[in-house]
């Protein structure tokens, strides 16, 4: 039977969601104030969820140290306290919550146990929130 450890972390950060493609008026009817020249923050909530056998010899499914020191060195050092437009990863892409949580996603599949990354959870403020899945484990029922 699989099993599930599911962690929250906490970060803050700037962005301004803009797009190159888009005239400065589109940018403004897509983004609205979101938009805004001098960017916003939020206090980001990032959920990672890891899934797998319980080790008989510890009754864990992943060693919680080991998972927040991979969650601290390629999530939060990364991310806390920046502007997201200034990181790399966003300079061909919008910072959106969407392509953020795509980004921690990507960011800690390969840092994890093969098979143990079930999913990452970004809420962006009490009402948006944000969810990027393994392969196949969309269709579990979560």
């Amino acid at each position: 039977m699989k099993a599930y450890f599911g962690r929250r972390y906490m970060l803050s950060a700037s962005h301004r969601l803009h797009s190159d493609a888009l005239s400065a008026e589109e940018n403004q009817a897509t983004y609205g104030k979101c938009n805004n020249p001098y960017g916003h923050g939020h206090n980001y909530v990032v959920e990672v969820l890891v899934g797998g056998n319980v080790a008989p010899e510890t009754g864990m499914v992943l060693d919680l140290v080991a998972m927040d020191e991979v969650v601290r060195t390629r999530v939060l050092q990364r991310f806390d306290h920046t502007n997201l437009n200034q990181d790399p990863l966003f300079t061909s892409q919008v910072p959106t919550t969407e392509n953020l949580c795509r980004a921690v996603f990507d960011l800690l599949k390969d840092e994890l146990p093969a098979g143990q990354l079930d999913y990452v959870r970004v809420e962006e403020t009490e009402n948006n929130f944000f969810q990027c899945y393994a392969a196949g484990a969309e269709s579990s029922g979560r």
